[in-house]
């Protein structure tokens, strides 16, 4: 069955509310501690990592929950609203000192129970709300579709964070940084929780067949083990989500400290939100025209090239061009050739991003195949387990980098070139060696396309009409 645009676009919106807040965990939040809170860029790395060994434990039991829920409401609209909800609550949170001396040990706790929190708050909602995309639809080309809108409003999300979090906090704050960040994250929240309003009351959940039996903790693991696919999947959404995450985490430092041009920022987000979008748009019609094998294929070898490009002139400087109208911020020719490389790499990041959504979804027709039982729910929980991996991985490669680097916490308006370099290559150049490995790993290991993806799809159809009969 056909579903309506109206259903899509609803489902889709909450996508916007869950980047603003991921959009500001992700770029901001490390930069906040360090520059606002006076947090050693190390201690980062050791906070991410206790905090992704209890996710770990946590998605996979969000998961079996959500399996197991059964409600007049149905099985994914209380989680959403529920953690949507908390997780805006935590935003606030972690953008907000209750009162601590910065640079002291309650300043450093503070910090380490927010992201926690927001880790697991995040999950509550995240896992339920992309667990609908094979719930609405099992056509590949609907779920196309569908997996594009809320791909669409996440890059929203992700563009008003990038394009306006900088002016915002600015004109917020009157020169008080972290003031600006409190006020601004409880704007953010507030357009998070109506999303989360809007989503859960015009969606309408179908095609969820019904349990025999309760899915248990220990069947989560063994459908995670069990699942070639999936662990190929985690492998190659790790290692290319961790080559962005880098670049977005240290657009900050990049402009203010290397750059030393922080309202640049705001122009650089703009190309970004932009190429995604672009991005986004292309993937359905690309991959229906030239399959989503190529299509994948050829978004990774986009992407490098492009952050090659971006490397190579990340500090040219040409003939100037004249100031941007509005933002009052100077140009130069090296800059455009810097931007369109950009333009580029997040077109194919984009694109790269909406795979990841299909990819999952038949990974999940792949368990039911290969399993005999179907776990969408404990699937999907991959997805934002993944996530927050590849975001640990950026928090200790920057907390390492940043250190090695001589990252100065106490004068951040005076950075050594030492840090400065450190930046340059954490953010363009680690990305390549990492779009690389998933390269390899994708086009050498994952099988769910062709001939022996259309088997296992007709062996789900044949099944599903046996037990119909």
């Amino acid at each position: 069955m056909a579903i309506s645009l109206r259903e899509k676009l609803s489902y889709g919106i909450a996508g916007m509310g869950a980047d603003l807040s991921y959009g500001m965990t992700n770029a901001f939040f490390s930069n906040y501690l360090t520059d606002n809170l006076k947090i050693k860029p190390g201690y980062l790395s050791g906070m991410f990592l206790v905090a992704r060994i209890w996710d770990g434990i946590n998605d996979p039991m969000m998961g079996t929950l959500v399996d197991n829920t059964r409600t007049k409401w149905g099985r994914f609209r209380p989680w959403i609203l529920m953690g949507g909800i908390l997780n805006a609550l935590v935003l606030i949170m972690m953008f907000t000192n209750p009162g601590f001396s910065v640079g002291t040990v309650g300043a450093y706790v503070y910090a380490t129970f927010a992201y926690v929190f927001w880790g697991m708050t995040y999950t509550v909602f995240d896992i339920p709300y992309w667990s609908f995309v094979p719930a609405l639809a099992t056509d590949p080309k609907e779920r196309n579709s569908i997996a594009s809108i809320p791909r669409f409003f996440c890059g929203l999300g992700q563009a008003i964070v990038s394009l306006f979090t900088v002016s915002m906090v600015s004109a917020l704050g009157k020169g008080n940084e972290a003031l600006g960040f409190q006020k601004w994250s409880i704007l953010l929240a507030c357009v998070y929780v109506a999303a989360i309003l809007i989503t859960v009351t015009g969606t309408k959940e179908r095609n969820i067949p019904e349990k025999k039996e309760s899915f248990t903790l220990k069947k989560a693991f063994h459908t995670i083990k069990n699942n070639d696919q999936l662990l190929i999947f985690m492998i190659t959404a790790i290692c290319f989500n961790t080559g962005w995450y880098l670049t977005n985490g240290l657009g900050v430092y990049y402009f203010k400290h290397v750059l030393g041009n922080y309202e640049l920022y705001s122009v650089f987000a703009a190309i970004v939100g932009v190429g995604q979008m672009a991005g986004l748009i292309l993937f359905t019609s690309l991959s229906n025209k030239f399959g989503k094998h190529t299509v994948i294929k050829g978004t990774m070898i986009l992407t490098a090239v492009g952050y090659i490009i971006m490397y190579i002139t990340r500090n040219y400087k040409g003939s100037p061009l004249g100031t941007i109208p509005l933002l009052n911020v100077g140009v130069d020719s090296g800059f455009i050739i810097f931007a369109v490389a950009a333009f580029f790499t997040c077109i194919g990041i984009g694109s790269m991003f909406v795979s990841e959504t299909v990819m999952l979804a038949d990974v999940v027709d792949y368990g039911e195949f290969k399993l005999g039982y179907r776990t969408d729910s404990i699937v999907f929980s991959m997805k934002s387990f993944l996530l927050k991996v590849a975001y640990s991985i950026q928090g200790l490669v920057m907390g390492i980098g940043l250190e090695i680097g001589k990252y100065n916490t106490d004068e951040v308006l005076s950075q050594p070139d030492s840090a400065k370099t450190a930046i340059s290559v954490m953010m363009f150049a680690i990305p390549v060696i990492l779009i690389a490995v998933s390269f390899i790993v994708y086009t050498s290991k994952y099988k769910l396309h062709g001939k022996f993806f259309d088997e296992v799809t007709a062996t789900i159809k044949s099944r599903k009409d046996a037990v119909n009969e």
